[in-house]
């Protein structure tokens, strides 16, 4: 049996960040490319990443006694690289997709970074998984359906 690859189904054309981005702008680019995780990149290496859900329990809380100002003026000096996580785990592009569906079940996590040879070259989400079991199961439905 020939499984599929993480080449075969992993996102490419990547929004990534640097280190030193600031959180509000970290979030306005998922909010605006409706993404929910952002790799974090320096000098060409995957460094971290960081998701919506690090930058939203980063946000201060209602009971604050700072003005919006001073919330704002603190957000903007705190880089991505304070919440991310760092060295986060990753796959190459021809790893099994079920080896790859199997890391995120063990380590509860949504995606992973595809690294080739040090370069980020990609990204499989649990939806870019989903989707590729969805075809095969349905290609497997109608291979049967024929016999």
């Amino acid at each position: 049996m020939n499984l599929p690859k993480v080449a075969e189904w992993m996102t490419t054309e990547l929004i990534t960040v640097a280190p030193g981005t600031p959180l509000p702008e970290a979030v306005a680019l998922m909010r605006t490319n409706h993404i929910r995780r952002l790799p974090v990149v320096d000098d060409g290496r995957l460094v971290g990443i960081v998701t919506y859900g690090d930058l939203r329990e980063a946000s201060p809380s209602d009971a604050t006694g700072l003005s919006v100002h001073e919330i704002s003026y603190l957000l903007n000096k705190l880089g991505v690289d304070k919440l991310m996580t760092p060295k986060p785990y990753t796959v190459a592009p021809d790893t099994a997709l079920t080896e790859a569906a199997r890391l995120m079940l063990q380590h509860k996590i949504g995606a992973l970074p595809v690294v080739d040879h040090g370069e980020l070259v990609g990204l499989i989400t649990e939806s870019d998984i989903f989707r590729a079991f969805m075809r095969l199961f349905e290609e497997d439905k109608v291979a049967v359906a024929a016999v």
